[in-house]
């Protein structure tokens, strides 16, 4: 907070208007006025500074959010966001009276236009059940203001998807504070761990189960300043060991906001009691928590740079238009959820929560043209159309783990995932190759020598004829298997629906390179995004290697995060002096081909690993697991397979159980120093 403190006594003898308005300019630029404040050369009126105490308050704000609030002085009139809540401004003069927001599964149900989620100016608020989701602009962010958070504090927002979650995900945003996000599914000590790390000052939860869950823990072990409930009513909380938190429900926060709101509209309270700050693009906007691969949760510093990247630059990939439909189904708390949400919102999509429970009949009732979620969803309903299409040029495996199994079923019904995961096994047996790839120029190579117009011809035509023979038989198949499968899933889009993959980590905000609609290549993660560069590294002498050749994945680009809150030695691991982000991952850079079955595939990504998963065995190769796992997993006698390194010296068994006659053995006199024999 920025103070300035004066001790004043007006000698209100003869003053003029023109002393008191020159006295409120200087005051407004924070001068500090000591002694006399004189009015002008010759002039009898004085100001004497002696008595009462001002203090001028730091307010941060979204500069064009705020642009209609704030005095043609104190906001930017650019029209360019420069924060991530200033999207919703340009969101709402766009597409005001489209649906920007479907939440069916929370009490009371909130289904809000975009004019409805910024309006406020005009005090157009919702009545009845409705009145409960308010105002990104105004409401929230004055609300929070009122019960004391300040410009760059931490407030903890552990809650899952809602529609509410969003209003204070943009709220906390726009105050200049930072929010610290993860879900109710974590432990009540990694959810402590998070809070009292990021030195959070409030906590944000979903409804007063979830206060329950984690309330004694906190209040003991943490500094809470005040509660929030986005869901239900805190009269249903136990009020034993709670008296000294002040808990709000969200009533009772937009009450706050309104009345907040309203003193704040009032130009002669505001220039008197705050100075204003516009919040800067590289200010931090949120800390997420990743684990990683160490298992100790690291605060990713992501700043409105790194989010107003991606939801500059995302159209590329998903070319959305007003009015189509987004079924949001990920932890908003999951960057890539969050950042593809943010993105939609600037095209005037309608976004519809769901969950894994209700994803089948939701894909039936709304018929979405976008799903945006991780490839446990959909690489299972990929291998089926794949298979049903009798095309098997590249098969992208899915992973066939519990988690994958569970939404399928989900969404299909147990009996179709077993009879359809036996057919997809023999199929992958039985079925040629076809040269599809090849026939669209989309065959990924290593090699960077390009081959001869001959031999490009030869493959073209090949695949021509291959495809020519199999198309009545892709006809067959959809007219005799579609249709059940249409049936099962409940959506008249679900084959034939264009599946893209990418590729990105929390420490990029997430989205580093994904395919493009018209470049769908398998077997890559598609080319970078705008203004983003990767290279590839050898791992041993971080000398920059050609296309084609394996290494390490770095990243650099302006949705690179800021670094690890408070871990200044892990950011330096990741992230070197010239901005380069380390991925950790193994990959390489397709070639360039002018012509041939490869001559789209330049500058492609294709990821092959992680560097920590390599396993160097005792002749020195370095061997990468998850190619054997895919390739055995292809059996039908595997269903799932782990590869693990060289077992030195015969001290574990091939199931990683210790021998421990051999051990006791080998290490007998560090045991006996150890206990003291």
């Amino acid at each position: 907070m920025a103070m300035l403190s004066l001790r004043c006594e007006l000698a209100c003898v003869a003053v003029d208007r023109r002393s008191v308005l020159e006295f409120r300019r200087s005051l407004r630029r924070g001068e500090i006025v000591r002694g006399r404040c004189r009015g002008g050369q010759g002039s009898r009126p004085r100001i004497r500074c002696c008595k009462s105490s001002v203090e001028l308050q730091l307010r941060k704000y979204s500069p064009l959010l705020e642009s209609s609030l704030l005095s043609n002085d104190n906001a930017l009139q650019s029209g360019e966001w420069t924060t991530v809540p200033d999207i919703w401004r340009s969101s709402a003069e766009k597409y005001g009276d489209r649906t920007a927001l479907v939440d069916p599964y929370h009490e009371p149900p909130s289904k809000l236009t975009y004019k409805q989620i910024l309006e406020d100016q005009s005090l157009h608020i919702f009545v009845g059940s409705l009145e409960m989701l308010q105002s990104l602009h105004g409401k929230l962010w004055s609300r929070l203001r009122v019960i004391g958070v300040k410009p760059e504090e931490k407030v903890a927002l552990f809650a899952d998807n809602s529609s509410r979650w969003l209003v204070a995900d943009q709220g906390i945003m726009a105050t200049g504070a930072i929010n610290v996000v993860r879900g109710t599914r974590s432990s009540v000590e990694e959810l402590l761990q998070i809070y009292n790390h990021s030195e959070s000052v409030a906590l944000i939860v979903d409804n007063p189960d979830s206060f329950k869950k984690i309330s004694a823990t906190f209040i003991s072990k943490a500094v809470i300043r005040f509660a929030v409930l986005l869901w239900g009513e805190k009269s249903s909380l136990d009020s034993a060991g709670t008296e000294n938190t002040a808990i709000f429900d969200y009533r009772e926060i937009i009450d706050l906001g309104r009345d907040s709101r309203r003193a704040l509209s009032d130009s002669h309270e505001k220039d008197k009691n705050y100075t204003y700050e516009p919040i800067c693009s590289d200010d931090v906007a949120t800390l997420v928590y990743t684990s990683g691969t160490t298992g100790i949760p690291k605060g990713v510093m992501l700043t409105h740079r790194n989010l107003l990247h991606q939801i500059k630059n995302l159209w590329d990939i998903v070319p959305a238009e007003a009015g189509d439909r987004f079924l949001s189904m990920l932890p908003p708390w999951h960057a890539y959820e969050r950042a593809c949400e943010y993105f939609t919102f600037t095209y005037g999509v309608e976004q519809v929560y769901t969950t894994i429970k209700n994803l089948k009949e939701d894909l039936h009732r709304y018929q979405p043209h976008y799903l945006i979620s991780v490839p446990l969803v959909y690489e299972t309903l990929y291998r089926i159309q794949t298979l049903l299409n009798f095309k098997a040029s590249l098969v992208v495996e899915a992973s066939t783990g519990s988690d994958a199994v569970q939404v399928y079923k989900a969404a299909f019904g147990a009996e179709e995932l077993k009879r359809e995961m036996h057919t997809k096994k023999k199929a992958e047996q039985e079925l040629p190759l076809i040269p599809k790839a090849e026939l669209k120029g989309k065959f990924l190579t290593k090699n960077p020598k390009q081959h001869s117009m001959l031999v490009s011809v030869v493959d073209w035509v090949w695949a021509r004829v291959i495809a020519a023979v199999l198309w009545p038989l892709h006809l067959l198949g959809k007219k005799l298997i579609y249709g059940k499968i249409h049936s099962a899933i409940g959506i008249s889009k679900a084959i034939g629906v264009k599946l893209q993959n990418g590729y990105g980590l929390t420490e990029s905000s997430p989205v580093v390179a994904a395919r493009l609609p018209y470049c769908n290549v398998l077997g890559s993660v598609g080319h970078p995004l705008p203004y983003t560069n990767i290279q590839v590294v050898d791992a041993e002498t971080a000398k920059v290697l050609p296309a084609g050749s394996k290494g390490i994945v770095k990243v650099k680009g302006p949705q690179v995060m800021k670094g690890y809150y408070k871990n200044p030695s892990a950011t330096k691991q990741v992230l070197d002096d010239e901005g380069w982000l380390n991925t950790g991952d193994i990959g390489w850079i397709a070639p360039h081909h002018s012509l041939g079955r490869s001559r789209h595939c330049g500058g492609i990504i294709v990821l092959e690993g992680r560097a920590k998963d390599t396993i160097v065995l005792m002749t020195g190769e370095n061997v990468e697991p998850s190619v054997l796992e895919e390739a055995a997993v292809r059996s039908k006698l595997i269903h799932q397979i782990v590869v693990i390194g060289q077992i030195e010296s015969g001290l574990m068994t091939p199931t990683m159980k210790i021998r421990r006659d051999k051990v006791v053995a080998l290490y007998s006199d560090q045991i006996a120093r150890l206990f003291g024999k």
